[in-house]
């Protein structure tokens, strides 16, 4: 499913104009990725949570030439569904 099928979903769900459709989904997202970005955690009820964890530092090693490397501390996004979710897709 893409953002332009989320819109279409919302503009014949709730009978918005799809201009409004499209600014709600975009809101939507602006908001999540600006607290996600901030480091808070997204939990939709039923759905899941969405988690911002920190990566530290550490050695690795190129596959193709053996040679170790060092790969730098990031930040990483993860997603764990709901008991809910879980259900629906299994059953």
């Amino acid at each position: 499913m893409t953002k332009i099928d989320i819109i279409q979903n919302v503009y014949e769900r709730l009978g918005i104009p799809k201009k409004d459709s499209a600014r709600i989904v975009d809101s939507v997202f602006e908001l999540m990725k600006d607290s996600l970005a901030q480091g808070k955690k997204i939990k939709i009820s039923g759905f899941g949570n969405f988690i911002v964890k920190e990566k530290q530092p550490r050695r690795g090693r190129n596959p193709q030439t053996g040679e170790e490397i060092s790969i730098s501390a990031r930040r990483v996004l993860t997603f764990k569904s709901s008991q809910v979710l879980r259900r629906t897709l299994n059953d």
